[in-house]
């Protein structure tokens, strides 16, 4: 038993420094100055403590806006996958129609298919709907990897719910649109808000769409922001500010997670077990 508890401790601290030891660097490297960064020795804490790397960032207020960028556009997928994905996946969970299972099939593929595969074409036809550089455009190409996945993940989730709620439902003369929006959606919710955060946070994180469809930074998200931060030299890169805009972009995602930490947990868990 000691040898058991012994060894599942030391798996938990490994696991837990891995997992939560980049983060923790970028913390600490955000609050050392520029000296200390590129000083040989090594030293985990700063000698002196400093808030310059921050006030660059915000400096100007053009990170300000990026950010604003990303709530935007992952704010708007979020909201349209949800909304279309639930919908897609009630039906094709709960009726019958010809064609469901090559559907299904094809849904999945879909969440596995690489996106640098269709970045050209899809550039061109953002480029035709005159949609390039703008929220619109990053929120179209978004639903192209997160609405899938969000049908995928859904399906799962009604599939699992009970029938004898949809034949109750039947038997008081609802609708098919009743059904969904009175009775299974609400049962839905950890499933809708699991989704919604991973399907968000993929948006947020985002990088190879948002750099290729957008120009400048009246668009530009902030992963993009960050990539083309610069020095004082074009041979210097900022590690301090790109540290501190890193831990900035993060904390909102860790307050979401925080949040909804018990929906996540029902969500991921719901239909493990059929009883």
């Amino acid at each position: 038993m000691r040898r058991r508890v012994l060894l599942h401790t030391v798996l938990h601290i490994l696991v837990a420094a891995w997992a939560l030891g980049p983060f923790l660097w970028a913390v600490l490297s955000s609050f050392k100055p520029s000296r200390e960064l590129f000083d040989p020795r090594f030293h985990l804490f700063p000698e002196t403590w400093t808030l310059i790397h921050y006030r660059t960032v915000f400096a100007g207020g053009t990170f300000l806006r990026n950010m604003i960028n990303s709530f935007v556009v992952a704010g708007g997928t979020v909201i349209l996958a949800l909304a279309m994905g639930s919908l897609a996946a009630f039906v094709i969970a709960r009726f019958t129609f010809p064609g469901r299972r090559t559907l299904t099939l094809g849904i999945l593929t879909l969440t596995m298919f690489p996106q640098i595969a269709i970045l050209s074409g899809l550039f061109l036809l953002l480029r035709e709907l005159h949609l390039l550089n703008t929220h619109a455009g990053l929120v179209l190409s978004y639903l192209l990897f997160t609405l899938p996945f969000t049908v995928w993940v859904l399906l799962q989730y009604f599939r699992h719910l009970p029938r004898e709620l949809e034949e109750a439902a039947w038997m008081d003369g609802a609708s098919p649109w009743d059904l969904f929006w009175y009775v299974m959606l609400p049962l839905a919710r950890p499933g809708l808000i699991t989704t919604g955060l991973l399907s968000g946070i993929a948006a947020w994180n985002e990088f190879l769409f948002a750099l290729t469809f957008t120009m400048d930074n009246r668009v530009r998200t902030v992963p993009v922001a960050i990539a083309f931060f610069g020095g004082a030299s074009p041979y210097e890169i900022p590690w301090g500010s790109i540290m501190a805009a890193s831990v900035v972009v993060t904390l909102p995602l860790i307050l979401l997670v925080a949040l909804f930490q018990r929906n996540i947990v029902e969500g991921l868990t719901a239909g493990a077990v059929r009883g």
